[in-house]
């Protein structure tokens, strides 16, 4: 059953009033003429975003994680590695090629020198990590919670992060000798300085309504510490700790490089000395695997501890 709508001329009220009914009827309440297509889900839609006057949203965000994103940079740098060694481009002399790296890896897993030394590159790695980043944080906690600590730490620890770690081998040559507790200290005065940096800097920025909330409800200093100071810190130790973990093995390859009998190091000066490329490569190739592994070990646990946070990087 069909009604048929009254026309402008039977009934005045309507003749005022746009026919809906039209394909190209006009409805203007902020001032514009904005077109309603006449029937349809799609007129529908259009229409909708004609009266909102807005464009549908773009994202802008990175987007998704690609699958095996993080070998995929690593993977084409050896790729173009491959190519430009099987096409002459590099000079094996100059540059040894990727597949001659791999097969002295074999050999020199199969005598047992590379593991030997790679055991004993961790160890010094770890050793001045554990111990750098335990100073850092420490002092970060006297600096940052107190202004006797920040007057009596931050100075000393500034006037450090201007001076390079290397430019003090020297003197900690002269004070501990080239034996591994030289090594060790080298590779801590390393790390402390990002763990410090950014743990004090995120206790610093700890919003002032947890500290009056904490005080309301009569907290102790520790429990302040425990609930409040090292929750609100953790974002920044976790970003002081990437960093600290790449500068560890940055002052790895420096000291074990000066007078050392063991070691990545050690094992690429001795191939210096005779020419040999392949190996030099293996140790940088060595150096770079256990960086990347490192850094991901640390986003993955800064995934997993600060999952609540919703960011850019997902």
């Amino acid at each position: 059953m069909t009604t048929a709508l009254p026309t402008r001329a039977a009934s005045p009220r309507l003749s005022s009033r746009p026919d809906l009914t039209a394909t190209a009827d006009v409805y203007a309440p902020l001032g514009g003429t904005i077109a309603l297509p006449a029937r349809g889900s799609a007129a529908r839609g259009s229409a909708a975003r004609g009266l909102s006057g807005r464009r549908p949203r773009r994202r802008l965000g990175p987007g998704r994680r690609l699958p095996y994103g993080l070998v995929i940079g690593p993977a084409l740098l050896i790729a173009v590695w491959a190519a430009a060694s099987a096409t002459g481009v590099l000079d094996a002399r100059v540059l040894s090629a990727p597949w001659t790296v791999v097969a002295t890896a074999r050999e020199l897993i199969a005598d047992g020198r590379l593991l030997s030394n790679l055991l004993t590159s961790a160890q010094r790695a770890f050793l001045g990590l554990a111990l750098g980043v335990g100073l850092g944080t420490v002092l970060a906690l006297l600096s940052g919670l107190t202004r006797v600590g920040e007057a009596l730490v931050d100075g000393p620890v500034q006037i450090k992060r201007a001076i390079p770690t290397l430019a003090l081998i020297p003197l900690l040559i002269l004070w501990f000798g080239i034996g591994e507790q030289m090594k060790v200290f080298t590779i801590a005065l390393g790390v402390v300085i990002p763990v410090y940096v950014h743990t004090h800097a995120a206790l610093r920025t700890i919003d002032a309504r947890y500290v009056e909330l904490a005080e309301t409800v009569r907290l102790s200093r520790w429990q302040f510490v425990r609930k409040v100071a090292l929750p609100g810190a953790l974002p920044g130790f976790l970003m002081g700790l990437r960093l600290a973990v790449t500068g560890a093995w940055l002052a790895l390859v420096v000291v074990e490089q000066i007078n050392a009998t063991s070691g990545i190091g050690h094992m690429m000066s001795l191939a210096r000395s005779y020419g040999q490329t392949e190996i030099i490569l293996l140790g940088l190739v060595v150096y770079g695997l256990f960086g990347l592994a490192s850094d991901s070990a640390v986003r993955l646990i800064e995934r997993r501890t600060l999952s609540w946070r919703r960011i850019l990087a997902g």
